[in-house]
């Protein structure tokens, strides 16, 4: 015997998913985040020349929780279309181009390598995009919570392009891993 689900019952399969997947993607956003000082935290990062369309310190917060937040959403609804044609790919493509969003951080704030950086961007739009394309054929409302993901990822990397030429050296700026510790 074959039972449809309800509207109710298929609505809070996909809570149970989101109450999984939003946090998820939060909090391993967050902890990338963590792993080195970012912004204005950052004597590094406050010692560089940046473009004048760099946004506020508070905006970069802001806008990452809200994108993490509607990219988990976006793969709650892929793990949620059990059986859907391309589900598989489409869940690796997310979790790539995530490691490659989580690893963003440590190569820029924490390595200063703002050229590779900006290769990392590179790649992770290209990840990004190959999701949400694929997204786009199981379910057209998880492409769509993708967008502002992808149109961010394509401002971040104007930013981190200008931050590369206004800065040649900016690996010299301060050295990797400086401490104030004081010598006895």
């Amino acid at each position: 015997m074959r039972e449809v689900a309800s509207k109710g019952q298929l609505w809070q399969g996909f809570a149970r998913v989101a109450l999984v997947t939003v946090p998820l993607v939060l909090l391993l956003g967050f902890a990338a985040a963590r792993l080195v000082p970012t912004g204005s935290d950052n004597p590094w990062y406050r010692a560089l020349v940046k473009p004048a369309i760099t946004p506020p310190d508070w905006a970069f917060p802001v806008a990452w929780t809200t994108l993490y937040a509607l990219m988990g959403l976006a793969l709650a609804l892929i793990v949620h279309a059990r059986g859907a044609k391309g589900r598989g790919l489409a869940i690796a493509l997310f979790a790539a181009q995530l490691a490659v969003n989580l690893a963003w951080s440590p190569i820029f704030f924490g390595a200063h390598l703002v050229f590779w950086a900006l290769v990392t961007i590179a790649l992770m739009f290209a990840l990004a995009l190959a999701a949400t394309i694929v997204f786009a054929r199981i379910r057209a409302l998880a492409a769509l919570l993708m967008l502002p993901y992808l149109a961010w990822i394509g401002f971040a990397g104007l930013l981190t392009y200008q931050i590369d030429r206004l800065n040649p050296h900016a690996e010299a700026l301060v050295a990797p891993g400086a401490s104030a510790q004081i010598g006895l």
